[in-house]
């Protein structure tokens, strides 16, 4: 009998990881509840141009926005297939971890604590990036030690404050802070003159200065004093959801290193001596998105409707747009980038 309840145990433990219990009922994962549902729910920021922001004809435009609509596409075949909340630095990890939201997309720093202690799980890095900080140019701040016993503009809940910490008290430097928790206001105070200086995400602070009716009132200062690898978020424990989202961004930075965009992807898809890789991404060899527990035309799906990597980067960073944001480090492994995915097979 003891023998027998040992393999019970055993047979429950295997069937509870699988998200099966004792009994034979299934547990739900985002996946069919996503399907039953009929949108991704996805978080993201309402203010952050270039990322997340309502354009002036009401769609939501950003790079973050961009991943959601592709996860829509690769899950329910379509990319608008999508409700956007807008979360704040203080509720996004609530929103997630309570399951008001399936996807937190909102230029999110990949940390040890978040994932240690908040019940959510980071999926890849799509956006490297670092703290910077921005002052008023008539006060000739060349450097961040020039702002000793400066008052700083931060948002609550972000890296942004321990990382001014860190860096100011190993340096013996002090000041102090004035923390809004809505970016326009924390922005709109600084330009009042509240505080010497802002600190956030380069590429927040770049997006906000290039939408700035007196831009050359304020200056970037060239130091960068963290790393920030941003990317989407999923509540923990669900490990088909996680691979889903991972491997959509992962099939789009893949597509862009093949050369398929959505220009040709109906092409190569029809091509009979396509390049195996291509057609692996594509859906016409292996069985990839059954694995993941969708259809083979996934990917297809996520780059016809949204693009690769390169074509969401600019259209929402690169030249023509008013961010003009350099790739830097979100170029290529192969053109000395940090974007790397693994192979799809």
């Amino acid at each position: 009998m003891q023998k027998l309840n040992g393999v019970r145990l055993l047979l429950s433990a295997s069937l509870l990881a699988l998200g099966v219990s004792a009994t034979g009922a299934a547990h739900a994962g985002v996946l069919e509840k996503v399907k039953a549902h009929g949108a991704v729910r996805c978080g993201v920021a309402s203010d952050k141009p270039g990322f997340s922001l309502i354009d002036d004809k009401g769609q939501w435009t950003g790079m973050d926005v961009d991943l959601c609509r592709a996860v829509a596409a690769a899950v329910l075949g379509d990319a608008d297939k999508v409700e956007y909340l807008a979360t704040t630095g203080k509720n996004r990890f609530t929103a997630l971890a309570s399951g008001e939201i399936d996807v937190l997309s909102r230029a999110t720093s990949w940390t040890a604590d978040r994932v240690a202690s908040l019940g959510v799980d980071f999926t890849t890095v799509w956006f490297y990036d670092g703290q910077g900080f921005m002052t008023h140019a008539k006060d000739g701040i060349e450097k961040l030690t020039d702002l000793d016993g400066a008052t700083f503009c931060l948002s609550p809940g972000t890296t942004s404050e321990q990382n001014l910490e860190d860096y100011f008290g190993q340096r013996g430097l002090t000041y102090k802070t004035v923390i809004i928790e809505k970016s326009p206001e924390l922005f709109a105070a600084f330009q009042r003159g509240r505080c010497n200086a802002i600190s956030n995400d380069l590429s927040g602070l770049a997006s906000r200065l290039a939408l700035m009716s007196n831009p050359k009132e304020y200056a970037l200062l060239p130091e960068v004093i963290s790393k920030e690898p941003l990317g989407a978020y999923v509540a923990q424990g669900d490990t088909v959801w996680r691979n889903i989202v991972t491997f959509t961004a992962y099939a789009l930075m893949t597509a862009e290193e093949l050369g398929v965009s959505s220009a040709n992807v109906d092409e190569l898809q029809a091509k009979k001596d396509a390049p195996a890789d291509v057609s692996r991404l594509l859906g016409t060899e292996g069985n990839v998105g059954k694995a993941f527990g969708m259809d083979n035309q996934w990917a297809y799906r996520a780059i016809k409707q949204v693009g690769n990597y390169a074509q969401i980067y600019e259209r929402n960073l690169g030249e023509k747009t008013t961010l003009n944001f350099p790739r830097g480090l979100n170029r290529l492994w192969k053109d000395q980038g940090l974007l790397y995915a693994p192979p799809i097979r």
